[in-house]
C-alpha cells in the first residue's frame, strides 16, 4: 500500500478545514484523530472498493459472520499496522509537532461487543483479510456500550457508553442498502398461481435497517474485508399531526421504539420486557443481514436457489443469531416461493454454529408467548421444524420419552435455541479441546448420538497484529531483532526464540521490556485513578468479565488470607505483589456486583493498612475494556486463569498472555490444557480438582464444603470474614456471597463453583510462583518459552482450521 507523506499531510489539512473550518493550528485533539483517520481511510478506500468490485466480477463462495457482538477496540493504530504505514504516520505527524499518542488517545473503543466472544469475532475478520479470504462480519450498530464503568464507593455503577458522541470516522453509511424488518402483526394466507399456500404478515410493525460499512484491513496486502452493522429506524417514526395537537411525547414515540432495538449493548433481560428486546435486537439484524445477503445473489444470479450454499457460507456466533435460519426460510419460501423440502436442505448446507458455553443457562431459550408474539411468523416455521424432528426423535428413540422431550426445540414452554442450531447446520464446532469433549460427552451427548459427523473442534485465537505489534512495540522489536518478519504472518515461526532460552542477554532485554511495561501501566493507573503501583512488585493479574465461574472470588479469597498472614505474623515473608483485576458486571447480575464491592473493600484495607508494609496491593482498574487491556497485558507478570474446570470454553485471555511473556496460573480449563501442552507444564503454575474429578464430584453428589472449612483454619476465617465485620461493618453486605458457598442460595447447592475444594491447592501453587519468581533467570526462561510456544493461539491458524473442515472458501488475491 503506497504511502505519499505530502499527500497524506494535504488530506488532513483539507478534512480540517472542510469538516471543523480549522487549521492544524487551532485544532484540538478530537479534530486531529477525526483528521488522521479520515485521511488514513483515503488510503485504505481504494483497496477496499477493488476489494468489492473483484468479489463482484467474479462471484465465488464468501462466508458471513453474525454475531451480537465485534469487540473491535480502537481502529487507528491496528489500521496502520496492517496497512505497514504506522512508523510513517508518526513521521508526518512529528513533522507537523503533533503527538501521535495523543492523536490516538482521542479514540473511543467501539462499543460494539464486552467480552471474548465478541473480540473473539474482531480477531476473525483480521485474520481472514489477512489470508487473503472473503469473509465478512455482520452485526448491530449499537448506539451505546453496555456501559461505562464507574466504581463510586467500591460499587460498580452504570452509565452510558456514548462510544457515538462524535462521529465514526471508520464507517461509511449505506442508505441505498436499507432494508424493511417486520415484527408483530397477523399471519395471513393465500395462494400462488399454480396452486400452493403463501404466507404473508399484516399490520407488522415495521422498521428500517440501514447498514454502516467498516473496513477490514488485512495485513500486508491489498484486501479490505467489510463489517456491516445495522442501525433501526421508524420509517414513520414523526407524526406532524400529533405534534402540532401539542402531543410532543406520542409524536415521536414510534421512532424511539424502533431506536431502542439499537439503542445499547445487552441490556437487563431480567425482565419480559429485557427478553422482548433482545429477541427484537437479535431478529433485526439477522433479519437484514439474510436479506441483504439474498438481494445480492439475486442481482448476481439469479434465483436459482439451489446455488445459494454455493456462494454462502455462514457462521452462527454462538445463539444469539440462531434465529437466521427460520428467517433466511421465511425469505425464501414467502418470497421466492421455494418449498419446504428445497429451503430446509439450502440452510442446512448454508449454516454452521459455534458453541461458546457449556453452561446451561447461556444456551438461549425464549417463552412461547415472547417467541410467537413477536415473531408469529418465524414461530409457526420453528414449530414445523420441531413437528418435523419430533418424528425422526421418536424414529431413533421409541420407547424413550424423556429424550424425545429434552431433544425437542419447543418443549416445556420455550423455544431452545441451542437444539435448532444443532439440528438445522452442517457444522457443531467448541471453541477448545476440552470443550469440544464436555459438549460431545455431556451437554450435547444426545444430539452427538445422532449427529457425530456435525461435531468438531476449532481453538479459539487471537490476532498477533493487534495483541502483540500494537500493544507491546518493544518485546515485538526484540522479536523481529532475532528472528526476522515473518512471525506477523506465521505465529509458530516464534519457536525460533526458543534458541535464546540460554542467552542471558537475550533473557535481560525481555525482563527490561517487562519492567518497562509495568512501568508504563503504573504511570497510566497512577493519572487516571490515582493509584500507586510498585512495578517492581509481582503484577498477579486476572482481567475478563465477571463471573462466578471464572471465580474472580478464590483470587479475593487468597488476597484476604496473605493479608491475614501478614497481619497475624510481622515475619511472615512474601514477596511484594500487586493483584490487578478488571471487570464488568452484568447490569443485572447481583452477585458478580457483590464480588466487585468485595475486591474494592478489601483494597481499601489492605492499600490503607500500615502493617502491610508494600507486601500487597490490590487495584481495581476501572472500565476494562480492549485499549485499556493493551497496556494491562504486556504488563503482566501472572496471568490469572483459574475457572473452575470444565465450564470455560476457551477463553482467549490466556493467550494474549501467553504471548506477551506473563506466566500462567489456572487449572486444567479451556484452552489452558493446550497452553500448558505447547509451552510445557513445567512453563506453567496448574493446580486444582480436572473436568473429570468435578464430573465425578457432581454426578455421585459427593461434595461437601463443610469439611474443608473444618480442616482448615486459614480458609474458614476467610470465609467467616465476609460476614464478621473486617470488611464491612454490618456484616450483611457479602451476606450472600458468604452463604452461597456455605449453605447455598436460590435452590443451588453450597459452592457451585468448587472454590473451597480448589482453594489449597491455589494457595501452595501461588507460593510456588513467589519461590520461582525469585529467581528472575528462571523466571525470564520460562516467559521465554511461553512467547515461543503461543504459535499454535493465533487467530490465523483457527481461521485457516474453519476454511479447512467447515467454510471450504478460497482465497482471492486482490492484485
Amino acid at each position: 500500500m503506497e504511502f505519499n507523506a505530502e499527500k497524506f499531510k494535504k488530506n488532513l489539512e483539507d478534512r480540517l478545514r472542510r469538516q471543523y473550518g480549522k487549521d492544524i493550528t487551532q485544532a484540538n485533539k478530537h479534530d486531529l484523530f477525526d483528521a488522521v483517520s479520515a485521511s488514513a481511510l483515503e488510503i485504505i478506500m481504494p483497496n477496499w472498493m477493488e476489494t468489492r468490485r473483484q468479489y463482484d466480477a467474479k462471484p465465488t463462495k464468501q462466508l458471513y459472520y453474525l454475531s451480537a457482538e465485534f469487540l473491535m477496540g480502537r481502529a487507528l493504530s491496528n489500521n496502520l499496522i496492517n496497512c505497514k504505514i504506522k512508523d510513517k504516520v508518526i513521521e508526518v505527524l512529528k513533522d507537523l509537532e503533533l503527538d501521535y499518542d495523543l492523536v490516538e488517545d482521542e479514540e473511543p473503543d467501539a462499543g460494539l461487543g464486552n467480552g471474548g466472544l465478541g473480540r473473539l469475532a474482531a480477531c476473525f475478520l483480521d485474520s481472514l483479510a489477512t489470508l487473503e479470504y472473503p469473509g465478512h462480519g455482520y452485526g448491530i450498530r449499537y448506539e451505546y456500550g453496555m456501559f461505562e464503568q464507574h466504581i463510586i464507593d467500591g460499587e460498580q455503577v452504570e452509565f452510558p457508553d456514548n462510544w457515538l458522541k462524535h462521529r465514526d470516522p471508520w464507517e461509511v453509511k449505506r442508505s441505498d442498502l436499507s432494508v424493511t424488518v417486520k415484527f408483530g402483526g397477523q399471519i395471513k394466507y393465500g395462494k400462488t398461481p399454480d396452486g400452493q399456500d403463501r404466507f404473508y404478515l399484516e399490520n407488522a410493525e415495521e422498521i428500517t435497517a440501514t447498514p454502516y460499512d467498516m473496513p477490514i484491513v488485512g495485513f500486508g496486502n491489498n484486501t479490505v474485508n467489510t463489517l456491516r452493522l445495522w442501525q433501526a429506524s421508524s420509517p414513520d417514526g414523526f407524526d406532524l399531526q400529533l405534534f402540532n395537537d401539542m402531543q410532543y411525547m406520542r409524536a415521536v414515540e414510534k421512532q424511539n421504539n424502533a431506536e431502542n432495538i439499537t439503542r445499547v449493548l445487552y441490556p437487563n433481560d431480567n425482565g419480559p420486557l429485557g427478553k422482548e428486546l433482545r429477541l427484537r435486537q437479535q431478529y433485526f439484524f439477522t433479519s437484514a443481514s439474510l436479506q441483504d445477503l439474498v438481494h445480492q445473489f439475486v442481482n448476481k444470479v439469479g434465483t436459482d436457489f439451489s446455488k445459494f450454499p454455493d456462494y454462502h457460507v455462514i457462521q452462527l456466533n454462538d445463539t444469539h443469531p440462531v434465529v437466521a435460519i427460520p428467517e433466511l426460510m421465511r425469505i425464501l419460501m414467502d418470497e421466492y416461493n421455494v418449498g419446504w423440502n428445497d429451503t430446509w436442505n439450502i440452510c442446512a448446507k448454508t449454516f454452521a454454529y459455534t458453541n461458546h458455553t457449556i453452561l446451561a443457562e447461556a444456551l438461549e431459550k425464549w417463552p412461547i408467548e415472547t417467541f410467537k408474539n413477536l415473531l408469529p411468523r418465524i414461530y409457526q416455521i420453528v414449530e414445523e421444524i420441531n413437528r418435523r424432528l419430533v418424528i425422526e426423535l421418536r424414529a431413533k428413540f421409541p420407547n424413550d420419552y424423556d429424550k424425545q422431550n429434552h431433544m425437542a426445540i419447543i418443549h416445556d414452554g420455550k423455544v431452545y435455541m441451542g437444539w435448532l442450531a444443532i439440528h438445522a447446520c452442517f457444522s457443531v464446532n467448541g471453541v477448545a479441546e476440552l470443550h469440544t469433549k464436555l459438549l460431545k460427552e455431556q451437554e450435547f451427548k444426545n444430539w452427538n448420538a445422532i449427529y457425530p459427523d456435525k461435531f468438531n473442534n476449532k481453538t479459539n485465537g487471537v490476532t498477533q497484529r493487534r495483541w502483540l505489534m500494537s500493544s507491546n512495540p518493544e518485546l515485538t522489536k526484540f522479536i523481529c531483532d532475532r528472528i526476522g518478519h515473518d512471525w506477523e504472518n506465521d505465529l509458530t515461526k516464534l519457536k525460533g526464540l526458543e534458541k535464546f532460552v540460554d542467552d542471558d542477554a537475550s533473557l535481560n532485554e525481555l525482563m527490561a521490556i517487562k519492567q518497562h511495561n509495568k512501568e508504563k501501566l503504573a504511570n497510566y493507573l497512577k493519572h487516571t485513578q490515582n493509584e500507586f503501583l510498585d512495578p517492581e512488585s509481582i503484577f498477579d493479574t486476572q482481567v475478563k468479565r465477571l463471573h462466578e465461574y471464572k471465580r474472580q472470588l478464590l483470587n479475593v479469597f487468597h488476597i484476604m488470607y496473605l493479608y491475614n498472614c501478614i497481619v497475624e505474623d510481622p515475619n511472615f515473608v512474601c514477596p511484594s505483589r500487586t493483584f490487578i483485576f478488571g471487570a464488568k458486571a452484568a447490569s443485572g447480575y447481583r452477585r458478580a456486583k457483590s464480588i466487585i464491592k468485595l475486591i474494592n473493600s478489601v483494597a481499601e484495607r489492605i492499600n490503607n493498612d500500615r502493617r502491610v508494609g508494600g507486601k500487597l496491593r490490590v487495584v481495581f482498574v476501572e472500565n476494562y475494556r480492549v485499549s485499556v487491556a493493551e497496556k494491562i497485558i504486556p504488563a503482566s507478570d501472572v496471568s490469572e486463569q483459574i475457572s473452575t474446570a470444565g465450564y470455560e470454553a476457551s477463553g482467549t485471555s490466556n493467550m494474549k498472555f501467553m504471548m506477551n511473556g506473563a506466566l500462567t496460573l489456572g487449572t486444567l480449563d479451556g484452552a489452558n490444557i493446550e497452553i500448558v501442552e505447547s509451552a510445557g507444564k513445567d512453563n506453567a503454575f496448574i493446580f486444582g480438582l480436572t473436568a473429570d474429578e468435578i464430573i465425578k464430584i457432581n454426578s455421585e453428589h459427593s461434595y461437601n464444603p463443610q469439611k474443608y472449612l473444618e480442616r482448615n483454619p486459614a480458609l474458614a476465617k476467610v470465609v467467616n470474614q465476609l460476614v464478621d465485620g473486617t470488611y464491612d461493618k454490618s456484616g450483611l453486605l457479602f451476606r450472600e456471597l458468604h452463604d452461597s458457598i456455605v449453605y447455598g442460595v436460590e435452590g443451588q447447592r453450597p459452592d457451585v463453583y468448587f472454590l473451597l475444594a480448589d482453594f489449597d491447592s491455589y494457595v501452595q501453587t501461588q507460593k510456588k510462583l513467589a519461590q520461582v519468581y525469585a529467581d528472575k533467570k528462571k523466571w525470564a526462561k520460562m516467559a521465554l518459552m511461553n512467547i515461543a510456544n503461543s504459535g499454535k493461539f493465533s487467530s490465523d491458524r483457527t481461521i485457516q482450521e474453519y476454511v479447512d473442515d467447515i467454510w471450504k472458501i478460497e482465497k482471492v488475491h486482490i492484485g
